[in-house]
C-alpha cells in the first residue's frame, strides 16, 4: 500500500470521483494521439514539394508508420498487462513525442520513411492500455461514455490539428511545426506518471466508497492475466470479425487521415488553408458520432434485452447510412455541401466505435491489452492498404492523362464498397468467450 494512502476510516461515505479526472488525462492522450498523426496529413503537400516526392513515394512513407504501429500493438499492449499501463503509456507518448520532433529533421525519403516507422512503434499500445485502464477503473455501466468521452476527443484533436498545422506551417514551416505538437505530447506524459496508479486502491484520490463503484459489476481482475491462449485466438469468430471491422473501418478512415487535406488541394483547387478548414469540418463529424456513441453504449443495455445484437444491428445500419453519404457527397460540385455529406458519414461511421469496444473489452476477457492490441492492430492492413492505394491510383491516373477530380474521385466508389462490407461484418459478429470457464459477459451484455 502507498505511503499517501489514505486511511479510509476518516473518509467520508460520498465516493471521490478520482475516476473523472482520470477521464480527462484519457481524453488529453487520445487528442495528443491524433493531433501528431494528422499533423503529418497537412504537412503532406509542403512536404511532397521541398524534397521532390510523387505521390506513391508518400504512400510509402505514410505506410511506413502503418506498419511499425501494427506491429508493435501486440507487444505493447501485452506490456501493459505484464507490467501496467502507467509505465507503459508513459514510455509510448514520451518515444512518438520525439519522433514526431524528428520529423522537421528529415532531409529526403529514407529518413523520412525510418522516422515515421518509429514514430509509429512509439503510438503502438496506446489505446490498447487506455482500454485496460478504463476496464481496471470504470464499472461496466460506466465504460461506454468514458470510452466515447476519449474517442471524440481524439477527433477533437484531429479537427484541431488541421488548422493548427495549417497555421503552423505558414507561420514557421513544417519542419518547426513538428517540433511545437512533439512537445505537447511530453507534457502530458510527465503530468499522466505523477498522477496515475494502474490500480484504483493505490491512488491517494480514490476512497472505499469510490472502490466500491468501481468494482460494482465485476470483481477486480488479477494484475498478473496469466498466458495468452493463441490457439483460441485464432480460432476465436468473435474476435475475428472484430478484427475484420477494425481493418475495413481503417481503410476508410486513413483516407482522411492521410490523403484528404492532398485531395482538396489537388482536385478541388483549395489553399492549404481552406482545405485545413474543410478537414476539420468532416473530422467534427467523427467526435460528435464519438459522443452519441458513447453514450448510446451506455443505454443500449438498458433499453435491449439482447445488446450484443442491439450493437451489432446498429454497425450495421451506421456503416449503410455512411456509404450512402460518403457516395453523394464525391458527386457534390459544392465544397461545402462536400464537407458536410462526409462528416455525416464520418458521424454515422464513428457511432460505431465505442460500441465496438463494449463488445471488445469482454471479448478479450482477462487479456484485454494483448487481445485488444490484437484486434486494433491488424487494422493497420486496412491503414496501409488505404494509404498505398489512394497514393498509386491517383500517379496511375495522372498518367492516364487525368487531372483534378477526374483524378481522384473514381476511387470512392471503392471506399463505398469497402463500407458496406463493414455493414455485413457487424452482421456476423457472434460473442464468443475465449475462456467460459474464466471470463463471463458483463451484467446487461447477454448473448
Amino acid at each position: 500500500m502507498n505511503a499517501d494512502r489514505i486511511d479510509y476510516d476518516d473518509e467520508p461515505s460520498r465516493p471521490t470521483r478520482a475516476r473523472f479526472v482520470l477521464a480527462l488525462w484519457l481524453c488529453g492522450l487520445s487528442a495528443v494521439l491524433y493531433l501528431d498523426r494528422i499533423c503529418m496529413s497537412q504537412a503532406s503537400v509542403p512536404i511532397q514539394e521541398e524534397l521532390g516526392l510523387n505521390k506513391t513515394q508518400m504512400s510509402y512513407v505514410l505506410m511506413a508508420f502503418s506498419l511499425a504501429y501494427g506491429l508493435c500493438e501486440v507487444p505493447t499492449g501485452r506490456m501493459g498487462d505484464r507490467f501496467g499501463s502507467r509505465s507503459v503509456l508513459t514510455r509510448i507518448v514520451i518515444w512518438w513525442s520525439i519522433f514526431t520532433g524528428l520529423t522537421g529533421a528529415c532531409s529526403g525519403l529514407l529518413t523520412l520513411m525510418i522516422v515515421r516507422f518509429l514514430f509509429g512503434a512509439g503510438e503502438a499500445g496506446a489505446l490498447p492500455n487506455a482500454a485496460r485502464v478504463i476496464a481496471r477503473w470504470y464499472p461496466v455501466h460506466e465504460r461506454g461514455r468514458v470510452q466515447g468521452l476519449m474517442l471524440a476527443a481524439a477527433q477533437f484533436g484531429a479537427v484541431l490539428a488541421p488548422v493548427g498545422a495549417g497555421f503552423l506551417i505558414e507561420c514557421l514551416g513544417w519542419k518547426w511545426s513538428f517540433g511545437v505538437f512533439g512537445l505537447v505530447g511530453v507534457v502530458w506524459a510527465i503530468g499522466f506518471w505523477w498522477w496515475f496508479r494502474d490500480d484504483p486502491a493505490e491512488h491517494s484520490g480514490v476512497n472505499a466508497a469510490e472502490l466500491a463503484v468501481i468494482h460494482a459489476d465485476l470483481p477486480p481482475r488479477t494484475l498478473e492475466p496469466g498466458p495468452v491462449p493463441w490457439a483460441r485466438v485464432f480460432s476465436n469468430r468473435g474476435i475475428l470479425v472484430l478484427g475484420l471491422i477494425m481493418i475495413l473501418g481503417a481503410f476508410y478512415t486513413y483516407f482522411f487521415y492521410s490523403w484528404f487535406s492532398n485531395y482538396l488541394r489537388d482536385a478541388r483547387g483549395m489553399s492549404n488553408m481552406r482545405a485545413g478548414a474543410l478537414v476539420s469540418i468532416v473530422l467534427a463529424g467523427s467526435a460528435v458520432g464519438m459522443l452519441f456513441g458513447g453514450w448510446l453504449a451506455d443505454q443500449i443495455p438498458k433499453w435491449s434485452s439482447n445488446p450484443i445484437d442491439a450493437r451489432r444491428y446498429l454497425g450495421v445500419v451506421c456503416y449503410l447510412v455512411a456509404s450512402g453519404s460518403l457516395f453523394l457527397g464525391i458527386r457534390c460540385d459544392d465544397s461545402m455541401a462536400l464537407a458536410v455529406l462526409w462528416g455525416v458519414s464520418f458521424c454515422s461511421m464513428h457511432i460505431t466505435l465505442p460500441n465496438w469496444w463494449s463488445v471488445a473489452i469482454p471479448q478479450c476477457g482477462r487479456h484485454v491489452g494483448a487481445l485488444f492490441g490484437l484486434m486494433n492492430g491488424v487494422g493497420v492492413i486496412g491503414a496501409m492498404a488505404s494509404q498505398l492505394f489512394a497514393g498509386v491510383f491517383a500517379d496511375l491516373r495522372e498518367k492516364a492523362g487525368y487531372s483534378g477530380r477526374e483524378r481522384w474521385d473514381p476511387m470512392f466508389d471503392v471506399y463505398c464498397i469497402g463500407l458496406v462490407l463493414s455493414a455485413v461484418a457487424w452482421w456476423c459478429y457472434r460473442y464468443r468467450p475465449l475462456e467460459p470457464e474464466i471470463t463471463s459477459i458483463p451484467a446487461g451484455e447477454s448473448a
